[in-house]
């Protein structure tokens, strides 16, 4: 049988799960090979549940998995379309991943102009959850580096949205989840890069207080994250470790590095093999890794690769499992400026005694919101962690919801699994916005996932 018939066939279920496993449901899941197919495939959804796009998995959460409803799996949607040096612009398929991308053009000077914290996702992930990474402050979320994309519409029909092409789709579409459509192709432009190495510089703070001044002073480096200590708490509450850098020049290498000032890596070293038990994760054993981290952190050497400086975590493949059967979730939140300091120093309080265990955590500082009508970031404070899924946390995260809420803050759609709709709808003023224009382009809600239906999107 053919590929294209193949693709076609009706699947059995398939468990299903976001990057943080925390819920695992059975999904019918199509692999289409062409954009052609991908058509045959949405008109033909096997269930009554609609239908949602997936790449490689990394959201969090459940942005892409669609309870007895039909999964699109696009990551071999991956063809390059045509590109252009002299611009650095790229189209291309939607399941063309940041690590392709890298592999391929890397070594003719050119990079993702806008990163998240992993190469291993696709370019329409990036769109659907407008990503952004250490340099929002500065450069901002992946919408400030497309140019135009294509979409499936559930009419059958393929558009094309940009930003004088029907701009309502065009931006609806980032921070969207998704749920407008199947984005099928994309053009965007790559940054040109001289080397694929980073100057860096550790700066050691010891307290909430200096960091965020820390943050304030290093304001003008493109390249900005912090670590801070879970564990620490009273006067030492938000101690940690900042790390700033920018693209490397040539001159700035060492002979060693010079002599290939392009190199890519390869894959990860090594992959977690199974999922950990429970009791492998407890205080001492979080707390331990945390000092392997400030330590690493702290002692950064003044050139960094790109692996290291951008992806430190793509070095573990499956590291998800380490976090266990019940899995875990990253809870990410941006709060304003104003007053930021104390309502950020409320919720680490929060978090300290609330009775879990924190683990992997960043802060940052980020830039001007854009036109994403639906995108996470603006001007303020961003904090992410990590929690292991355990008994209490769902109504712990509840309450630190309700604390960002009342700071005038939002959390990220791309991390979140348990955020009630009441309070999600607060905190996105300009969700009716969203809907109107879902109703324009999906008026009969083909396309649905287990968080839009959580959220009242679907």
């Amino acid at each position: 049988m053919s590929t294209a018939s193949t693709a076609l066939v009706q699947r059995a279920p398939t468990t299903l799960w976001g990057w943080g496993a925390n819920k695992r449901v059975d999904c019918f899941v199509d692999q289409p090979q062409t954009p052609a197919q991908v058509g045959r495939s949405l008109a033909q959804p096997p269930g009554n549940a609609g239908s949602v796009a997936r790449g490689l998995g990394r959201s969090y959460g459940d942005a892409a998995t669609n309870e007895r409803g039909q999964v699109l799996d696009l990551s071999t949607l991956d063809r390059y379309l045509g590109f252009d040096p002299a611009t650095g612009t790229l189209e291309c398929e939607a399941g063309t991943s940041l690590a392709q991308i890298i592999a391929d053009f890397g070594p003719r000077g050119f990079f993702p102009a806008i990163t998240p914290g992993t190469k291993y996702v696709t370019v329409g992930g990036c769109i659907a959850n407008d990503v952004h990474g250490k340099a929002h402050h500065t450069q901002g979320s992946f919408c400030e580096c497309v140019e135009s994309m294509t979409v499936l519409l559930a009419s059958g029909e393929v558009v094309r949205a940009s930003r004088d092409e029907r701009a309502d789709l065009f931006w609806a579409n980032f921070g969207g989840m998704g749920l407008l459509g199947v984005i099928l192709t994309a053009r965007l432009r790559l940054r040109p890069i001289t080397t694929t190495y980073f100057r860096q510089r550790a700066i050691k703070v010891n307290d909430l207080d200096a960091m965020l001044a820390a943050l304030e002073e290093y304001d003008h480096e493109p390249y900005s994250v912090a670590w801070i200590d879970p564990f620490a708490t009273g006067a030492r509450l938000g101690r940690g470790v900042l790390t700033v850098g920018d693209h490397a020049e040539p001159g700035d290498l060492p002979p060693a590095l010079a002599r290939d000032p392009l190199q890519l890596s390869g894959g990860p070293k090594l992959t977690v093999p199974f999922e950990a038990p429970e009791i492998v994760l407890n205080k001492l054993s979080i707390r331990m890794l945390n000092v392997v981290l400030e330590t690493v952190l702290g002692r950064g050497k003044p050139i960094a690769h790109y692996e290291k400086f951008f992806y430190p975590l793509d070095a573990i493949g499956e590291w998800w499992r380490g976090y266990g059967r019940r899995g875990f979730t990253q809870w990410q939140f941006v709060i304003p400026l104003e007053d930021g300091p104390a309502r950020m120093r409320q919720i680490l309080e929060a978090i300290a005694v609330g009775g879990q265990l924190p683990f992997l955590n960043v802060l940052k500082k980020m830039g001007p919101a854009s036109e994403g009508i639906l995108s996470f970031p603006f001007e303020g404070y961003t904090f992410a962690i990590d929690f292991p899924v355990r008994d209490g946390l769902p109504e712990l995260l509840a309450e630190l919801d309700r604390m960002v809420l009342d700071a005038g803050g939002r959390i990220y759609l791309g991390k979140d699994s348990y955020l009630a709709p009441d309070t999600f709808r607060a905190m996105y003023p300009q969700v009716e916005r969203w809907l109107e224009i879902k109703a324009k382009y999906d008026p009969e809600g083909v396309f649905r996932s287990d968080l839009g239906r959580r959220l009242g999107l679907s």
